[in-house]
């Protein structure tokens, strides 16, 4: 069972629709909840837990915790940042019983206390504006408070459906979020703010999410994806797998590519490498790889385009590689990963962009932010301020499959569908694991994985890879690509022992 991934406005449709037959309240199962982990994380100093309450339903989510804590004899201050009363029943109860039995209720931040913990209720899923004023100048205080800190949801600050910073945000310790996860929990820069995170659903039942289209990418929900090697095969079983690109320059880029393919399980890889006079005879770390002329390379199994091939951005001219090439990739039959400079001619040439929308074998495209930029005539900024539909709308321009990288990579389908990727780490921006992750995914489609599955686990066991690396000693700092390879390899066998 995947973990669901609700956008702001699915979590609200799923919020309205409990509301008709739900029992008991969901902010008061939220507050209690968060009153749980608060006892967990503070630590046993005897100072207090300090709450800090905002307008809307996080607020009142954080007065229902407040007198829950109170009640099992936690020393408790609240921080009441609202302008006026809860509105919400549940929360006006909440202040009421609070009060009553002597808590502690502060209009400014306390400046004298040291507190145990801080719970983040300042601002929720709800926030569409820049925070600025006292607001922000209470996130800088919780922030600088040197406790650990509770995310009510999401850290105050964060956009839950991109993960970008509106103007400043919470720095949490861990983020308990309710319903389901949002996306931008594990995307952008709420990968750097939310600390640990948890999901507690509130108690309510599957069929409230049977409709999904988001999930968390785990190894967990695609480990089983490869099918497991009977002894009685041989190579043809594997597919062939031809990988084009290596300009004059950039020859690695598609060794590195072809590399990852054998790794990654592929029975045979062909090399067409474009830099005619800068070929090698043979790849001296991987022998077992065949170079090939291009044309030969195209009559693989499966064929992955791009990296290396030395379009670059800004150029005003079509090269051999716009004008022929890749053309002749995009019209085969066969599965095809288009990565790197192929993203960059696709931005750049129409008739290849329309050639591409209308193709009818599975297409994954490998963009990172500034490619998926070009193809979509945006800016950077704008293409990470909504990860999300960024991906969303190329896998529906293209027809294609797409994973858009970066801090929580995007997965989109051209159904709708969508996946967030929870493995990888700082030591994948560095030159070259983008191809590593072509060319890896480039070799489970070679294996007879459709294009979703094959996008899926490839993303995920390149971040796991390059997590398993960290663990050892090897990055992030100078993480290389060929290590991320070579690890990718180990773990899709143990995927399948």
């Amino acid at each position: 069972m995947r973990t669901p991934v609700l956008t702001t406005a699915e979590i609200r449709a799923v919020e309205a629709q409990a509301a008709l037959t739900f029992g008991p309240s969901l902010m008061e199962r939220a507050g209690l909840a968060i009153a749980e982990v608060a006892r967990t994380r503070s630590a046993d100093t005897g100072a207090a837990i300090l709450v800090v309450a905002g307008p809307g339903n996080n607020g009142g989510d954080a007065w229902v915790a407040a007198a829950h804590l109170r009640e099992k004899f936690h020393r408790v201050i609240v921080l009441d940042a609202s302008t006026s009363r809860p509105t919400a029943p549940e929360a006006v109860a909440a202040q009421e019983r609070f009060v009553v039995g002597g808590g502690t209720v502060v209009m400014q931040w306390p400046h004298e206390l040291c507190p145990a913990l801080v719970v983040d209720g300042l601002l929720g899923i709800g926030l569409t504006r820049e925070v600025d004023g006292d607001f922000a100048e209470i996130i800088a205080r919780i922030n600088a408070s040197g406790a650990p800190v509770l995310a009510i949801d999401v850290p105050s600050g964060l956009d839950a459906d991109s993960g970008r910073v509106r103007g400043v945000a919470v720095n949490a310790t861990d983020t308990l979020t309710f319903i389901a996860a949002k996306p931008g929990l594990f995307t952008a820069d709420g990968v750097d703010r939310c600390g640990r995170v948890a999901v507690d659903t509130l108690g309510l039942e599957a069929r409230y999410f049977e409709n999904a289209l988001g999930s968390l990418l785990t190894m967990e929900a695609v480990g089983e994806s490869l099918p497991r090697r009977r002894r009685n095969t041989h190579k043809g079983i594997f597919g062939t797998l031809g990988v084009v690109g290596g300009n004059r320059g950039m020859v690695g880029a598609a060794l590195l590519a072809a590399r990852a393919g054998l790794l990654g399980g592929a029975g045979r890889v062909l090399v067409g490498l474009i830099a005619v006079s800068d070929s090698l005879a043979v790849d001296p770390v991987h022998p077992e790889l065949m170079l090939r002329p291009i044309d030969d390379a195209m009559k693989a199994d499966v064929i992955v385009v791009g990296p290396g091939a030395g379009r670059s951005p800004s150029a005003t001219s079509a090269s051999h590689f716009d004008r022929a090439i890749l053309p002749a990739a995009i019209a085969t039959k066969k599965p095809l990963v288009l990565d790197a400079d192929a993203l960059n001619a696709i931005a750049l040439q129409e008739v290849i962009a329309q050639s591409l929308a209308t193709r009818k074998s599975a297409t994954v495209l490998t963009p990172h932010p500034a490619e998926a930029a070009r193809m979509l005539h945006r800016t950077n900024e704008q293409v990470q301020d909504d990860r999300l539909g960024a991906a969303l709308e190329l896998a529906k321009r293209f027809n294609a499959h797409v994973v858009l990288k970066g801090a929580g990579s995007i997965c989109a389908f051209p159904d709708g569908r969508w996946s967030v990727n929870t493995t990888g780490n700082p030591g994948l921006a560095s030159g070259g694991t983008g191809d590593v992750l072509a060319g890896l995914i480039g070799a489970l489609l070679s294996q007879g994985l459709d294009a979703e599955r094959a996008l899926e686990l490839g993303v995920c066991i390149h971040g796991a890879a390059a997590d398993a690396c960290v663990a050892r000693g090897a990055g992030p700092i100078g993480l290389t690509a060929s290590e991320v390879a070579l690890e990718a390899r180990r773990l899709l066998n143990q995927a399948r022992s």
